[in-house]
């Protein structure tokens, strides 16, 4: 069974194909019952109903339009409710709605989706199970707000960069979109755009915990509301305008932003991050904007001033590491993480979300900030520079259009689940929020957000992908066939056949890495490491196939093969293993591993790995130290880095100018086929991975050997003519050795 072409037909991909009926046989699966949803996955051949959905009465399921006894019957039962779907005259066109109706005829399991301003109607159905999920997107009526939170602690020479991106970004934006504009330093700053005679702004102290009430107090919002397509109440204000009404003004106070003095000698700058972030919010919360937001912040260092602080100003203190989280010595980290998930809260109230463009050498907080970012679904990038690609590229895709001059951005989706009784909801990961919405289908057991049967995602895109996690109810065993569905599964009985040939280990091995990360937050590394070596060794003893006691005759199907290679490379890869990565770094990986799908998962666990040779086209090799030759380009794709890897003779051949020779046409065309792909995967990738060219022996040459396999280490014999890693890592070699005699202990 080819699972990705099954994803590309249906938008999911499933741990299991085929779900056993009782639940202590789903507990001895190890793997979770779970769903990996794509829910704006492009799709070539859906195929589009010519009329609206029938609708059960009771529980909104769609009827499935191919059932042969629908032109026998004048209505039908649904499997969620007792309710009746009548039978009309299936005529007449669907207006507003696009390529996802062909997802929402979902047989007698679906569900019935109203979307406000872009066209998408989606269910997904399974054993008892429907996906159902509507939004509000751009382009009608008063258009999206964006507030621009800009950090005046950067140099002369990165604001002028970033001003000329954010003036870029105006220029880009529809007339109807709402903009606002916040400075910080010391205090904050928030221009009035309204006001034409100078540059007027209302200051807030940097030091102070300002509350909604107290922003909307002192920018004067109080009693405002603006409805969609309304703009007559938003414009009593100036603090957030609609392009067309206030361009110049808003050029005019980016154009005027200037770094601010420099610190005391020793001391880092004053940065009041979280007073800017929580006043931008409190104004987008004072104007009731209901068409989707943004507030985005730009900075170049660490908030050292007010709520949100990571460090104080003095250079003696140093930015806290992953030691220092564990061991508690991170002074500002606990109080700081709790302000802003007080933020976060405030950003899912009101449907607002938070973006973070982090520029620096050095941290600004990104850790803290990960669950108001994460949780709205906000972008999050940590560059170097203002003047690096990811960032300017990252943005400019941020604010691309589509055919009809719209921007490509949706808001304020809500995703809703709707069982059969037999099938319980435990929960979500992802970029979402629970609405804490019950029902009989709402499973006690909680895994990430969960309680809940409907979550709410303050934003998303084709790529935002959320995973779901079920168990099988107790109140009575699910019999088989119980349900027909577009998106058809399967109940089996016990130690059937079925289960074991639908398993998907590429989605079990994404499933298993975003609870691994889930974990993280409440757990030490250590723990979440043996949690994984746990699971993967009762998965092995229960599908493996070996003689009791007897190591050598453990063997894994084809299908089960490369589970326990996924889970050897998760343990050791940065979401689990911070060695060498800073708190903003993790939190950074981490956030990025929770949103996306299936085979950009992979990637980031376990990366690719392409050899470039004289003997024939590029070939995919094993992720080992062994693939590492002097003759040969290795292209490595990490997702967060795409490295191009020369061997010594292919350098010095280089460095000897043979690829400007003539008569050595075949190397020069060697030297760019790695290139010319490395570009492509760059060019391809949102947000930018970071490129990089090195040669054999060369110090980045160590983002390649981190990820490799250590089947040749400084402590292994015979090493000669061969590249070792030194390292005291065990190697996936003796790792399945040594999951193999303990699988089979029984």
């Amino acid at each position: 069974m080819d699972f990705s072409e099954l994803e590309a037909i249906e938008g999911l991909r499933w741990s299991w194909h085929s779900w056993p009926v009782s639940k202590p046989e789903v507990s001895s699966l190890v793997v979770p019952l779970s769903i990996m949803s794509t829910p704006l996955m492009t799709f070539n051949e859906l195929p589009i109903l010519p009329y609206e959905p029938l609708n059960c009465s009771g529980c909104a399921a769609v009827l499935n339009p191919t059932p042969a006894s629908i032109t026998h019957q004048k209505s039908g039962v649904a499997r969620f409710a007792t309710g009746k779907i009548p039978f009309r005259n299936r005529t007449g066109q669907v207006s507003g709605l696009d390529s996802g109706l062909g997802r929402s005829a979902s047989g007698q399991l679906g569900l019935r989706s109203n979307s406000s301003s872009f066209s998408s109607v989606s269910a997904y159905s399974s054993s008892g199970l429907g996906l159902d999920w509507a939004g509000v997107g751009v382009g009608v009526g008063v258009g999206p707000a964006f507030v621009f939170v800009v950090d005046a602690c950067s140099s002369e020479e990165e604001l002028e960069v970033l001003k000329r991106e954010l003036l870029h970004v105006i220029t880009r934006l529809p007339e109807n979109a709402l903009v606002g504009l916040v400075v910080f330093d010391a205090m904050v700053r928030v221009y009035d755009l309204g006001f034409t005679e100078c540059l007027r702004v209302v200051v807030f102290h940097g030091e102070r915990e300002v509350s909604s009430e107290q922003v909307k107090q002192f920018l004067g919002l109080h009693h405002m509301k603006q409805s969609l397509g309304k703009t007559s109440a938003v414009q009593k204000q100036g603090f957030l305008l609609p392009v067309s009404e206030c361009e110049f003004n808003i050029t005019t106070a980016i154009e005027d932003i200037h770094s601010s003095p420099l610190a005391k000698p020793g001391h880092r700058p004053l940065r009041s991050a979280g007073v800017a972030i929580s006043v931008a919010v409190g104004l987008l919360e004072g104007c009731l904007i209901n068409t989707g937001s943004r507030v985005m912040v730009f900075t170049s260092g660490p908030a050292t001033l007010g709520p949100g602080m990571i460090v104080n100003s003095d250079f003696g203190n140093s930015i806290r590491t992953h030691r220092d989280l564990n061991t508690g010595y991170a002074s500002y980290h606990k109080k700081s993480s709790e302000f802003y998930k007080q933020i976060s809260h405030r950003l899912s109230d009101s449907s607002i979300i938070l973006d973070l463009f982090a520029c620096s050498l050095d941290q600004v907080g990104a850790a803290e900030l990960k669950v108001p970012v994460g949780n709205s679904g906000g972008f999050m990038i940590l560059s170097e520079s203002f003047e690096s690609e990811q960032f300017g590229k990252c943005l400019r895709h941020m604010f691309d259009r589509d055919d009809h001059g719209n921007l490509k951005m949706f808001f304020d989706a809500t995703i809703e689940i709707v069982t059969t009784k037999d099938v319980k909801i435990c929960g979500a990961l992802g970029p979402c929020i629970s609405l804490q919405k019950k029902n009989d289908s709402v499973s006690d057991k909680v895994i990430g957000e969960g309680g809940t049967h409907i979550w709410k995602l303050g934003t998303l895109t084709s790529k935002t992908c959320i995973a779901f996690f079920f168990e099988v109810g107790n109140e009575q065993k699910a019999q088989p066939s119980s349900a027909v569905t577009t998106a058809a599964r399967r109940w089996v009985a016990k130690n059937s056949p079925e289960i074991a040939s639908g398993f998907d280990q590429e989605a079990a091995a994404s499933v298993m890495a975003r609870l691994a990360i889930h974990k993280t937050e409440t757990n030490f590394a250590q723990d979440v490491i043996r949690w994984i070596d746990k699971t993967l060794i009762s998965f092995s003893s229960k599908f493996g196939d070996y003689v009791q006691e007897d190591p050598s005759t453990f063997r894994l199907s084809t299908n089960f093969s490369l589970y326990p290679q996924f889970m050897y490379y998760l343990r050791r890869s940065q979401f689990i293993d911070v060695f060498n990565s800073t708190p903003d770094e993790t939190a950074y990986f981490r956030l990025m591993l929770n949103r996306e799908g299936v085979v950009n998962s992979l990637i980031m666990v376990q990366p690719t790995l392409f050899q470039y040779s004289f003997d024939g086209p590029p070939i995919p090799v094993v992720l080992d130290i062994c693939s590492i030759s002097s003759d040969v380009i290795l292209l490595f794709d990490s997702f967060f880095y795409v490295v191009v890897h020369y061997g010594s003779k292919i350098a010095q051949w280089r460095k000897m100018g043979y690829d400007r020779d003539p008569t050595h046409e075949s190397f020069r065309k060697l030297l760019e086929a790695p290139e010319l792909d490395a570009e492509q995967l760059v060019a391809e990738r949102i947000p930018v991975p970071k490129f990089i060219k090195c040669d054999q022996h060369s110090s980045q040459a160590r983002f390649l050997l981190a990820k490799l396999n250590p089947s040749v280490t400084q402590n292994s014999t015979n090493t000669e003519g061969s590249e070792i890693i030194f390292t005291d890592d065990v190697s996936l070699q003796v790792f399945i050795e040594h999951l193999q005699a303990l699988a089979v202990q029984g």
